[in-house]
């Protein structure tokens, strides 16, 4: 099992930390590192920042967000940012829900996410193939664009740069087991959201099947902290459970709540979400259930993060990325997972 670095993105600004961390954990070993985006800072900027200041680490963005481009743009960024760190890029796209797609990219959200999702990878791998034109008659993502409102003098094109490699990695944010299904059919890897190893069939048949494609990256996040108190290890995990939960959708449609309610936690699930859209929020907060916190984490003291990873590794993870606030605590895993 291979490790990376996840930072996350950035909450009110820049953290000073991000670049010694990333910096750290490439002389440690790690794999990769990976960036986000929500509504503030982007994925791909900070993650070229970082490519400039390392030398072999690869990039991962854990996750761009459809909304966000069209699937041309990202496949700019992508070729670029891999022309310029050397071949190290990896991307990861993520859909969103309606409450983000609308509320702050000003775009409709797809009455058909897994169509909207398939078409997106498909004119992105057009653009990285560069074997001809862009074009695709799809229902969300038509090249050249033949709306009602279009001129009708469109023009297929391919980029002029050429892309530095047809097979970057493209890695899918999934949590339905039909989204997961098809995740595993077009794309070179999956980033799953609040995995347990000890329940992968909440993810579908798909995330638990040992006939996974040949180099399929398997690459949840996890909160990794070395500390003496679980509880208060876990309390970040509890924070950033809570606003998802409560906070990243509507009551009637939150995708993240779904997942908590599908491993076991429904009551607490619609609990959070109640108390959180009340204002509520540090009781949402302190409504998340240790256990659950917990299960999706390694926290604790060296010898309890070690008898844990264990699990991480007898199922179908190729690489963890650590969502770790220190160097002491990257290179404990590192040592452990060596």
């Amino acid at each position: 099992m291979r490790l990376g670095l996840a930072l996350g993105y950035w909450g009110r600004g820049p953290s000073a930390e991000h670049v010694p961390l990333a910096q750290e954990a490439e002389r440690l070993g790690y794999e990769s590192v990976w960036t986000a985006e929500s509504w503030g800072s982007d994925a791909f900027t900070p993650l070229t920042w970082i490519a400039a200041q390392t030398s072999r680490i690869r990039l991962g963005t854990a996750v761009a967000q459809m909304a966000a481009r069209s699937p041309t743009t990202t496949a700019m960024h992508a070729l670029t940012l891999d022309h310029l760190s050397g071949g190290r890029m990896m991307l990861g796209l993520g859909l969103s829900g309606p409450q983000v797609v609308e509320g702050w990219y000003g775009r409709p959200f797809p009455g058909s996410p897994l169509t909207a999702t398939r078409e997106y990878v498909d004119v992105v791998r057009q653009v990285l193939r560069r074997e001809a034109p862009v074009e695709l008659d799809g229902r969300f993502h038509s090249h050249p664009y033949r709306g009602p409102d279009a001129t009708g003098i469109g023009k297929a094109l391919k980029p002029i740069t050429h892309p530095l490699r047809s097979d970057l990695p493209v890695l899918l944010g999934a949590e339905g087991p039909k989204n997961v299904a098809q995740t595993v059919r077009i794309a070179d890897g999956w980033l799953p959201l609040y995995w347990s190893p000890s329940r992968p069939e909440v993810y579908g048949e798909a995330a638990v099947a040992t006939g996974l494609p040949d180099g399929f990256l398997v690459a949840p996040m996890a909160r990794v902290q070395v500390c003496d108190d679980v509880s208060e290890g876990l309390l970040p995990v509890k924070v950033m459970l809570g606003f998802y939960i409560g906070g990243m959708g509507h009551a009637a449609r939150n995708f993240h709540a779904d997942l908590m309610a599908r491993m076991g936690y429904e009551e607490e699930a619609r609990r959070i979400q109640r108390l959180f859209l009340d204002g509520r929020r540090e009781e949402a907060v302190l409504a998340v259930p240790d256990a659950f916190a917990d299960e999706i984490s390694l926290v604790g003291p060296r010898e309890r993060i070690a008898e844990r990873l264990e699990l991480w590794r007898k199922g179908p993870v190729t690489d963890l990325l650590a969502l770790a606030p220190d160097p002491h605590s990257l290179r404990v895993l590192a040592e452990l997972n060596s």
